[in-house]
This record gives C-alpha cells, structure tokens and sequence, in this order.
C-alpha cells in the first residue's frame, strides 16, 4: 500500500488502460466534501469522477458497516447486524445467543470451543478449519511483531509517533519492573500502529479494534506458553461470542460507538482466554459478559477521522479489561446476575440512542475538543 501511494503522487497520470490516461495529482485532483450524514448509515462515502468542466461521469456510494466489510447503496438494506445473515439447520449445535450456548453446553456437555470447531466442520474439512485458524493466528501474530520493531511517524496529518517499539525496548531491558498491563498495551498499540499505517491487520473484530485479541493471545503464548491448539481453541471461542453478538446487536462503531469495536474485542478475547484456561460453559460466558459491560456507553470520536488517537491506547486498555475478566470470571462458578445477551441488549440501546456525532463521524466529543496550535 505504501508503494501504491508513493508511485500515485510521484506520478502525474493514472493509466486506467492502454487508450486511457488521467492527468492527476492527489493534493489537487481530491476534494473532501464533507456533506451532512447519509441516511442509510453513519460511515457513508459518495465517490464522484468529475471532468474538467465539473459534470459528474460516475458516482458510486459506499458504507464501511465494520468488520472490513463495504457494502454499496443497493446493498446497504439487505444487511443485518452488519453481515448477511443465513439459517444454517444443518449445523449440529446452532446457537444465536449466550443462552443457547449454554444449554447447547449443558446438554451435549461439549465445550464452547468444541462446539463451534463441529459447526465449522459442516463447511469445511478439519484439515481446511486448522490451517485457517492457524493462518489467522500467523497473520495476527507477524502484525504485532512488525509494530513493536517499527518506528517513525504515522500518516494522516496528526504528527503522531509510533510507540510501541520504544515501550517494548523499555520492557525488554527491565522485565522485573514490567507489568501485565504494561506488555498487554505493547502488543496491542504494535497492532494498531500497523493499522494506523494502513497495513495489513486481522479484523477481530474490525480494524479499529484489531489489536486487542492478538495482544491478549500473544501474551499468552510467548508468556504462559501457550500451545498451538490452544490458540485454535481461543480463536474459535472469540468467533463463537463475536458471531453472537453480531447477531444480536452490532460491531460497528457507526453504528453503536466504540462499545461494538473494542468493547466486542475485548469480549471475544476475554472469553477466548478463559476457554483456554481450563473455564466452563458458564465462566466463559461470564468473562464474555464482564468484558463487555464495562465497556457499554463508549463512542467513537476519533480525531480527525482517523483511527490513531484514541483509538491506539484504546485497544491497550481493552486487552487489560479483557485479561481482567477472564480472570474474574475464573476465580468465580459462573454464576451471575447480567446475562451476556441482557448485557448484548443494552449495547445495542445504548448504541441506538447515541447520537450520531459518536459514531466514527468525528462531530462530536474527542474529536471537537483538541485545541490545534
């Protein structure tokens, strides 16, 4: 991406095929024109291909409805909480919901990871299944790892630095004085350093929120050795809980605010961590539900639209809630008065009565109150 860019702005033409060139510099050729929200959703772009005259020749509409997922104008009202949804009956343990999942449990007394590893076999072999488990986990794993030896300034116009090389080299050399929380927020802010950059991250749930389960996971592997099918086993529990509440509610922060990105993040990583820690049905659940809870009411104001402040340390913050919560989960039977879905059901109220201006639209909040010099 980076290459694509430089080579855009070294180069005054765009050759679009072997008759057709365009004559075009960014700085000149772009013109951001901030209209007021689309009706359909907060995260909406209008691209129009204007000639010299200012006629328009082509316009298409697109809306970014998280996850890595564009939908375009025509496709925008067939979508549900954000993906497609489709019946699946053929799936042996089919469950939309934290209430489900734990009868379903109670029942077959299978695990939440082992039920999900057998929904996904009804798709694809188990061969297919671990090799792409373990192609997410890779991906995951070489992201952070580029973060936390990269340094220089992130683009888009803030001036921010990178930090997460400079906060791990501090770590390395004085291990005794670091804390948990201090190498959880490394991970996380090398992950999202690399997003920041627009290079390429694992969606988990979404972008903006893609450092929080790699943080957790690499924690757990490079420091309570962590074996690889326990990675598999962490990463099916997060997609069960992260499929749940994308059924039920919402994982974009155009949607319902930050509660659906880092909030659901730091609700699969809980529930993934304490799956591979020896939890029940009922503690994961509840280490599903602590994770989330606590971070209900969350919007998303980023500064100048970009995914850079507060958005890196956010997703340090929800790695530290979501080890907090699998831990609390596990130190208890389970049993507890806010169930997953009744705390999923409050996400998705709050979200529906916050206002737009903190939904990924940078009217409000954060993003208004920085005072530029």
């Amino acid at each position: 991406m980076d290459a694509l860019v430089a080579r855009i702005r070294t180069s005054p033409v765009i050759t679009i095929d072997s008759a057709h060139t365009i004559t075009f510099t960014p700085d000149e050729s772009i013109i951001f024109d901030k209209g007021t929200r689309l009706p359909e959703h907060s995260n909406g772009m209008i691209f129009e291909l204007l000639d010299t005259s200012g006629e328009s020749l082509l316009s298409q509409t697109y809306f970014s409805i998280g996850g890595g997922f564009i939908s375009t104008a025509a496709e925008i009202h067939k979508v549900v909480a954000p993906l497609k949804m489709e019946a699946v009956p053929s799936c042996p343990y089919p469950f939309d919901s934290g209430k489900k999942m734990l009868q379903l449990s109670g029942n077959s007394r299978l695990s939440v990871p082992a039920m999900k590893r057998l929904n996904e076999l009804e798709f694809r072999s188990e061969e297919a299944l671990n090799k792409g488990l373990d192609e997410v986990w890779h991906s995951m794993r070489a992201c952070l790892e580029r973060g936390l030896v990269t340094e220089g300034i992130l683009p888009g116009g803030l001036d921010l630095p990178r930090r997460a090389k400079h906060l791990h080299a501090q770590l390395l050399n004085d291990p005794e004085g670091a804390t948990l929380n201090d190498w959880l927020c490394a991970y996380a802010m090398a992950v999202n350093e690399e997003n920041a950059a627009g290079h390429m991250v694992v969606t988990a749930p979404t972008n903006g929120a893609a450092g929080v389960i790699p943080a957790v996971l690499y924690y757990f592997v490079t420091h309570e050795g962590g074996t690889q099918e326990q990675v598999r086993a962490f990463l099916l529990t997060a997609a069960a809980i992260g499929g749940i509440i994308k059924h039920q509610s919402s994982i974009s922060g155009a949607e319902v605010g930050c509660q659906g990105e880092v909030g659901s993040a730091a609700s699969m990583a809980a529930a993934g961590l304490c799956a591979v820690r020896g939890g029940t049905t009922e503690q994961i659940e509840n280490a599903a539900e602590i994770a989330l809870e606590h971070h209900l009411g969350m919007t998303c104001d980023p500064v100048k639209g970009l995914v850079q402040i507060p958005c890196i340390e956010r997703n340090g913050f929800g790695a530290v809630k979501a080890y907090v919560a699998a831990s609390l989960a596990l130190r208890y039977t389970g049993r507890h008065f806010v169930p997953l879905d009744s705390c999923i059901a409050a996400m998705k109220q709050t979200g529906m009565e916050m206002s737009n201006k903190f939904k990924e639209t940078s009217l409000g909040g954060l993003a208004v109150s920085v005072t530029e010099c």
